[in-house]
């Protein structure tokens, strides 16, 4: 069998459209080197700074070096019939893919990483990088970050791995097997240790720090998919990770609830989205200076939901105008108008004009303190009960006065009846922004959801 080890030097980080400013190839067998091809490359881009520190290259260097197309006929040739062979293999193969691809050509070889071949044949190394194994095995590597420097170094490492691997059982392994070579440093028995079942999944670096959270209906299948997404992002993710924990949950809205709060626990580096704590609106009321209970819209602190809450604008303005007309309040007063003068809104006409001075504010604020009781009315206690982690565990949800108290699991024969029986079994949770509209998008999609609620007439 014949091998071409391969390292390439590019004008960016990740995969996607980065483009090559220096490739070296090395054709081998299992006794002697066959051919070699080193180039600049000129990437039609201009390379930043932080490039030029670590390699050397600069627009300068590569200004007068072939294009990729000019060299791409040499790189198929070489490359023929041999498998390909680099550290951290899928950052040289899928660059090199996505220059050929800018060609229209289809470029596919089978791959060999070191870094997995190193973790199988030497286990027990403080680091798989390329320089600190080079400086553990004695292995000169000259001209570091360059690709004939750092291909000449892989190419003694993989000699060395050729001879450790008696009868080429792990050479044939890897070649069989679909790899996950987008995450070279997380062990293969830990993917195989994931169920394929709801919950949460939390990826690690090397020092157990979490660096992102996902939920998943199946999680093993998620977590696999983020080692073959080419996107920069995923692979970025994939090269810091080292280890994948989880906790599973049952269904679904409770890993989402979970997740959520995994978020704002840790705030871990590759989570883009719920980072932030978004401020709900809310309907506030106070004296203004001339007695009258005023109400306005605000934004509210989303770590502390106790008022009526909504979560879009709109949604607060139509409730202010149903209370309204239902209170026959004044439209000035009640947010609706920002106008100083008298009331005239466009479509509530009914005012008993205190905003003239006929009706008096004691008479006024009775009206409006019935509307400020009837905002607080009607605050739900209720559970969403669905599947548990087994099949006669049961997983709920808590929700009283409306706000979100967390989750929890009980068993067919624990003889639930009602709300209280199940505080025993709570995981206690924050209420926050993203929560409550975890729930209610839920609710919305799932109207029937509610399996138990406090009788109409024990509310409160």
């Amino acid at each position: 069998m014949e091998y071409v080890v391969v390292d390439i030097e590019t004008a960016g980080k990740g995969i996607r459209n980065n483009r090559i400013t220096e490739i070296c190839i090395v054709r081998l067998t299992e006794e002697k080197i066959l051919d070699k091809f080193v180039s600049l490359v000129n990437p039609q881009v201009r390379i930043p700074n932080f490039i030029t520190g670590l390699t050397g290259i600069d627009d300068d260097l590569v200004r007068t070096a072939p294009l990729f197309e000019e060299i791409a006929e040499k790189i198929v040739e070489i490359t023929q019939d041999a498998v390909f062979v680099a550290h951290n293999v899928a950052f040289d193969y899928n660059v090199l893919r996505s220059e050929f691809r800018y060609l229209g050509h289809d470029f596919k070889r089978q791959k060999l990483c070191t870094v997995r071949l190193a973790k199988k044949l030497m286990p027990g190394k403080l680091s798989y990088s390329l320089g600190r194994l080079c400086s553990t095995l004695g292995i000169p590597l000259v001209n570091r970050h360059r690709a004939e420097g750092d291909t000449d170094a892989t190419v003694i490492l993989f000699q060395r791995l050729l001879s450790l691997d008696d009868g080429g059982i792990v050479f044939d392994s890897f070649l069989k097997s679909r790899k996950t070579t987008l995450a070279p440093n997380i062990d293969r028995e830990i993917i195989g240790n994931l169920p394929q079942r709801p919950g949460v999944y939390y990826f690690k670096n090397g020092n157990g720090k979490i660096i992102y959270v996902g939920k998943a209906v199946r999680i093993k299948e998620r977590v696999l998919s983020h080692f073959y997404d080419k996107k920069n992002k995923e692979y970025e993710l994939c090269q810091d990770t080292a280890s994948v924990d989880f906790v599973e949950t049952g269904n679904e809205l409770i890993a989402l609830l979970l997740e959520a709060d995994e978020i704002q626990n840790h705030y871990p580096k590759f989570n883009l989205a719920q980072k932030k704590l978004r401020a709900p609106y809310c309907i506030i009321h106070y004296i203004n200076r001339k007695g009258i209970i005023q109400f306005a819209i605000d934004r509210k602190s989303a770590a502390d939901l106790g008022a009526v809450t909504y979560y879009r604008r709109e949604e607060a303005i139509a409730k202010l105008k149903e209370i309204c007309e239902q209170f026959t309040l004044c439209p000035r007063f009640t947010g609706l108008q920002s106008s100083k003068e008298s009331c005239s809104h466009y479509s509530i006409r009914d005012c008993n004009e205190v905003c003239e001075g006929v009706e008096s504010v004691a008479i006024y604020n009775i009206r409006a303190k019935r509307a400020i009781s009837e905002l607080h009315k009607n605050r739900d206690d209720f559970a969403i009960i669905g599947k548990g982690r087994s099949a006669h565990e049961h997983g709920f949800v808590l929700v009283k006065d409306s706000l979100y108290q967390g989750y929890g699991f009980f068993d067919d024969d624990q003889g639930i009846e009602g709300l209280v029986d199940l505080e025993a079994f709570l995981i206690s949770k924050k209420n926050t922004y993203h929560t409550m509209r975890i729930i209610t998008s839920y609710l919305n999609a799932n109207p029937k959801a509610i399996k138990l609620m406090v009788p109409e007439e024990n509310v409160v």
